[in-house]
């Protein structure tokens, strides 16, 4: 059975076809935030804190790390800085070291500049997920010995030279072109996680069914687990929620094993836990059982960050109690 191994210093994560779905927190990511831009321009980490213990208290179990940032400031002081290569590396290496002190769960580290993915993977402790490599000549030659280098496993996505194809068929012929040219540098199938690319439905109506389909071919074909960005599916639509709710328990259903979301979204994690459950992923149903108090909490009025911090910090005060007793005992 496939299982792709991610580790930090202190916990494993596994994503399987029998394993629980596996949530890969979004956020850390300054495209698009100009707000989260600028401060990593002026050395201010405080919404980077901020959203690792946000998204780990509503139940992501990795982090995507990006470090995609256009500092528009510098650039104006120093031309260097309009060159991602010149920005990239050290930033993720900043990024890297504050949220791993900031949380305990493994990283994705998330970049198109080799030099910041090395850098990442250099900074990191345990074995991270790196996030990615495409079908395309050179980053298959440059991404694929970092991969070998460091072994850890990596996010294939199904585009190539010729760009992304609306072809279903198109995009799993470069999947497995991707596994195989990584059979060539020692690296298994199971460190391979690949994204299928998730196209809006709002502009291809058979968007889901294609993807269902071609993740279940990925499974049975190539036996490789399978990520997405899941916000994809409900681009410019509107209530995108509704949508990344109803898609993401059939995406599960059809054999997909993690996405990178945003999981500070009730409706999302909601649908989740419940195709968790419904999969037999959840063992008599006590993860179910332990989001309901979450539920209860915003029903009473919380936010769902604010009701998933505190039931967070109430379970992890129960196991610290728990600790302190055994040791106490064995005193």
């Amino acid at each position: 059975m496939t299982r792709t191994v991610i580790e930090s210093k202190t916990k494993t994560v596994v994503i399987g076809f029998d394993e629980p779905f596996c949530v890969i927190g979004e956020r850390i990511n300054p495209t698009g935030r100009k707000k989260l831009a600028l401060e990593l321009e002026a050395g201010n980490y405080e919404t980077v804190i901020k959203d690792a213990l946000e998204q780990v208290a509503c139940g992501a179990t990795v982090l995507d790390v990006n470090s995609g940032a256009v500092f528009t400031n510098m650039m104006a002081k120093d031309p260097r800085y309009a060159d991602n290569n010149f920005v990239e590396p050290p930033l993720m290496k900043a990024l890297i070291e504050i949220v791993q002190q900031t949380v305990d769960v493994p990283l994705c580290i998330d970049s198109s500049v080799p030099g910041a993915l090395e850098s990442g993977l250099m900074a990191c402790e345990g074995r991270p997920l790196l996030n990615s490599v495409t079908g395309e000549e050179h980053r298959l030659e440059l991404v694929l010995p970092l991969v070998k280098k460091y072994n850890v496993p990596v996010v294939a996505i199904s585009n190539d030279d010729t760009g992304i194809s609306e072809d279903p068929d198109v995009r799993f012929a470069v999947a497995k072109k991707i596994v195989q040219r990584a059979a060539d540098f020692g690296i298994p199938a199971h460190d391979i996680v690949v994204d299928p690319l998730v196209m809006p439905v709002g502009a291809m109506g058979s968007a889901g069914q294609q993807v269902f389909a071609l993740v279940r071919r990925l499974r049975d074909e190539l036996g490789v687990n399978t990520t997405c960005g899941a916000s994809n599916i409900s681009f410019g639509l509107p209530h995108r929620h509704g949508i990344n709710g109803a898609f993401l328990p059939m995406a599960i259903c059809a054999g997909m094993t993690s996405a990178i979301m945003n999981p500070v979204r009730q409706q999302e994690m909601e649908a989740i836990r419940a195709a968790n459950f419904l999969m037999n992923h959840d063992a008599n149903g006590a993860e179910w059982i332990r989001f309901a108090k979450v539920l209860e909490a915003v029903e009473a009025g919380a936010t769902f960050a604010e009701a998933s911090a505190a039931h967070s910090a109430a379970a992890s005060g129960r196991r610290g109690g728990r600790r302190s007793r055994g040791a106490a005992t064995e005193g």
